[in-house]
């Protein structure tokens, strides 16, 4: 059993979106613009109009936190939302009512309807396809060109992310929410 996570150095993403595009394909996710496990947002960092240039902004890529205490989990009147052996936060697609308490409960929108499965879905690391057919990476790491993402057993104090993450600094998303989320944005 391991607890997985997810480190991100974003300072790399270009922005291609190699990652969308590979998680779909592996998800069987409609590809329209609206229908997401994982996506890359854009963020201004500095500067005023019209003194902005595309050297003022970042990229970065976002999903599912996979956080250990999670408020989706936590509204889920059915108890679709669940935690599986690994810690990843799932959905069992037969236990939806399609409430989207948990996509009001998410603080950092990562939740969306499926429209093929009248379900709430989300990012849940492969978990159902890759690691499933016992394979070690994620869709989103394996496409990236530019080494974005690392995934990995974050109890494993040998594996790569956990190198990653005493080694490097980073930051947590909306960490003072008290939801311990499991994705690490290197800086």
């Amino acid at each position: 059993m391991a607890r997985y996570g997810m480190a991100l150095d974003y300072k790399n993403c270009i922005n291609c979106k190699a990652c969308e595009v590979a998680c779909k394909e592996e998800n069987g996710v409609w590809l329209g613009a609206d229908k997401y496990r994982i996506w890359v947002g854009v963020k201004e960092i500095e500067g005023e109009y019209p003194l902005l240039s595309i050297a003022s902004s970042t990229f970065y890529p976002g999903q599912c936190m996979q956080c250990e205490n999670a408020p989706c989990q936590d509204v889920c009147p059915t108890n679709a939302t669940y935690y599986d052996e690994n810690g990843v936060v799932r959905v069992d697609a037969d236990k939806c009512i399609l409430c989207t308490y948990c996509i009001n409960a998410c603080p950092y929108d990562a939740r969306y309807i499926d429209e093929r499965t009248l379900t709430v879905d989300k990012c849940t690391f492969c978990s159902d396809t890759r690691l499933a057919r016992g394979l070690t990476t994620t869709a989103c790491q394996n496409t990236c060109p530019t080494k974005v993402r690392t995934f990995g057993d974050l109890d494993d104090p040998n594996s790569e992310i956990s190198q990653l993450l005493m080694n490097r600094e980073y930051k947590q998303m909306k960490s003072n929410l008290g939801t311990k989320p499991k994705l690490f944005y290197l800086l």
